[in-house]
């Protein structure tokens, strides 16, 4: 017997669907209500493929100008592996499979050409290679870059054109951050460490940043007792320091080739800072704000290689938060002293999604292809996301 009908209607961002009894019916006259939030406007993270391994995933990008990726870890028996795997029609396509000696903790395309594809990776024993995809057997480019672990690495000028040398930065459990110059083999162009005889802090993250020239460079690199130190490779001094209670897990500059704008700091107790770097203060340093993004450890965060105002952090709960910064109507202001300073904007949460119940360990935008993502996570899974609607922002 028929008994309702169905009735629309639109109220802003809402969608009401009301199913409305029919005149005469012998049931007690009852009216329902489904409402679609605005939330479904905003940008959606979607898992589009999930693949589970057996060996421990620590890193992940994307080889340029291609469908395929990288990933890097570290098997049980503790040698290292290098997997290329490639997205085809939905599903994970096996590639290549690579054994190496050393567990592989990160890599890096970011120093190379888009002709060649070089991929640098740092392993658990402080060595610094460099591979060509096409025949990986043998790299093509190996120093013994640290006395421990490389715990992070980063590249610059690869892709770009008159913004200097194509260098790579490591940083290492040995409390050094070196940059190195491929082209220059076996030593380090740079060396940022304690004196001898003072601490050694743990270095758990570094990056490259104000590469708008052939002149100018720093390198961002963070520690495990919070400290974060900004280093001026031109100048060779430290630019700025700070101190930010609790060990920096990742850092990431919004851009490397274009003057020094902003910069993410994620660290323990679930907290990012966000710097405006526009204008220093001699004495107060860079204006920053400061946002809890997880409920637990802020592993890393990733701006949006298309949109740098769009950035992702990731947490320890196998959480994602996609992010928008909003600037201020101005950016910086003058003190009583005549001195300026820096004025900071806000944060908007776009969206949040729970992948994984363990900490994810990296995550890697497409240069290509907007929305498009690779991470890793603790679980032994590689996933494949997608985040929508990011061409509305």
């Amino acid at each position: 017997m028929e008994t309702s009908n169905i009735l629309c209607r639109i109220d802003r961002n809402r969608i009401y669907f009301e199913l409305a009894p029919i005149e005469g019916a012998n049931y007690r006259e009852t009216t329902y209500y489904l409402i679609v939030m605005e939330k479904l406007a905003k940008p959606q993270i979607i898992c589009h493929i999930e693949k589970s391994v057996n060996y421990s995933l620590f890193d992940a990008k994307w080889i340029p100008c291609s469908a395929k990726f990288v990933v890097m870890g570290s098997r049980p028996r503790g040698s290292g592996i290098i997997q290329i795997y490639e997205v085809s029609s939905g599903e994970l396509k096996l590639i290549k499979d690579i054994e190496r000696s050393n567990a592989m903790k990160c890599g890096t395309f970011k120093a190379s050409s888009l002709r060649d594809r070089h991929l640098a990776t740092g392993d658990f024993k402080g060595r610094l290679n460099i591979y060509n995809l096409e025949d990986p057997s043998i790299p093509i480019y190996t120093a013994n870059a640290h006395k421990e672990i490389i715990n992070s690495i980063d590249g610059v000028a690869g892709q770009s054109v008159g913004c200097g040398a194509p260098e790579l930065v490591t940083g290492s459990r040995d409390g050094s951050v070196k940059v190195w110059d491929p082209r220059q083999k076996g030593k380090p162009v740079a060396v940022m460490e304690p004196k001898e005889g003072e601490v050694r802090r743990d270095c758990w993250t570094v990056a490259f940043g104000n590469s708008y020239n052939s002149e100018e460079r720093v390198v961002a690199a963070g520690y495990d007792n919070g400290d974060v130190k900004m280093f001026d490779l031109r100048a060779m001094t430290l630019r700025w320091e700070s101190n930010l209670k609790n060990g920096v897990c990742s850092l990431e500059f919004d851009r490397k080739d274009i003057a020094m704008n902003k910069l993410v700091a994620t660290t323990l107790e679930s907290k990012y800072y966000l710097f405006d770097l526009k204008t220093q203060h001699p004495k107060k340093g860079f204006a920053y704000l400061t946002e809890k993004a997880h409920k637990s450890t802020v592993w890393l965060v990733r701006h949006l290689p298309q949109n740098r105002e769009i950035f992702m952090t990731c947490g320890g709960g196998g959480s994602l938060c996609l992010w928008k910064y909003n600037y201020p109507e101005r950016r910086k202001q003058t003190d009583a002293d005549g001195l300026e300073h820096g004025v900071v904007g806000s944060v908007s949460l776009l969206q949040n999604s729970t992948l994984s119940s363990q900490p994810v360990s990296s995550l890697d935008w497409s240069p290509d292809k907007q929305g498009l993502a690779v991470c890793t996570a603790f679980d032994q899974c590689l996933r494949v996301i997608i985040t929508t609607k990011l061409n509305t922002i």
